[in-house]
């Protein structure tokens, strides 16, 4: 199912600017019982990155009556939502008039195994880097490039997530998710100053950690440092937390951190969703 500006169809205009350039940006959304997870929590990202990007934020109301209409009857899916600048012509400068389109798409549900939030996935380093632009960092803008070529690296069907690190050699996230370690009780991302992408679930781990009193700290680390810590895991929308028990030959124990912190993670998306009924 999809909504283009509003209307049942499949087709944009040649022109966009998302299409041309990848001026804008997008949200990727768990459906659970017809209902989108985490949705205002998405919108507010969308609107800071609409409001980084100079792109008119659309009408929230709007969004989420299209949202509700796709979702409805969908016990589990994906909903992607995709704000562009709209179209504007060959070259870089906007037009004087922007007018985005809107696009929300409903896709099924990826099939991943049961058992990776239980018993864990194995991820490797990769070598594509992430480019350094701190006036991008954080936003979930439409250029992704990095991503598709670090995700190209491996076919093995045995290697669940590659984790990328910037330019520098500071390790960042993975394709498709944010990353945590825990270190003598400490429990650490990477910080998202010059590159990366502020994760939703990223930054509810964040909350729920501080909520119970288990602080988290932002800093840049090495692969070698990563290799040393005690607890590893991944985290997006979609995957909620995996932990990693192997990465780059290593073997890592699922730990009483990660353990705790799914649960809290549970038990919000059960509170969200009980009260949005």
């Amino acid at each position: 199912m999809l909504l283009v500006n509003g209307a049942n169809q499949t087709n944009v205009d040649i022109s966009d600017r998302g299409l041309q350039y990848g001026d804008g940006l997008f949200e990727t959304i768990a459906i659970r019982n017809n209902f989108p997870l985490f949705f205002q929590e998405h919108l507010q990202r969308l609107t800071e990155g609409c409001s980084r990007l100079k792109i008119p934020t659309p009408d929230l109301q709007v969004l989420s009556s299209e949202a509700q209409q796709l979702c409805q009857h969908k016990n589990e899916a994906v909903l992607k939502i995709i704000i562009t600048r709209g179209s504007g012509g060959r070259g870089y400068k906007q037009p004087e008039t922007l007018s985005p389109t809107r696009i929300l798409s409903l896709h099924p549900f990826p099939v991943f195994p049961k058992n990776y939030p239980l018993h864990g996935i194995h991820a490797r380093f990769c070598q594509t880097p992430l480019g350094i632009n701190p006036a991008l960092a954080g936003i979930k803008h439409l250029n992704r490039l990095e991503q598709v070529m670090a995700r190209a690296e491996w076919q093995d069907d045995g290697i669940q997530e590659g984790l990328m690190q910037d330019v520098n050699g500071n390790l960042i996230e993975g394709t498709m998710s944010n990353l945590f370690w825990v270190k003598n009780g400490q429990l650490f991302t990477p910080a998202l100053i010059n590159t990366g992408v502020a994760g939703i679930i990223r930054k509810l781990v964040i909350m729920l950690s501080s909520q119970h009193g288990m602080s988290v700290q932002e800093q840049n680390l090495t692969q070698t440092q990563l290799l040393a810590a005690d607890e590893i895991f991944v985290c997006n929308s979609i995957i909620g937390i995996w932990p990693v028990i192997r990465l780059a030959d290593h073997d890592f124990a699922i730990g009483s951190k990660t353990r705790q912190i799914q649960t809290w993670l549970d038990e919000l998306a059960h509170e969200t969703y009980q009260t949005s009924q």
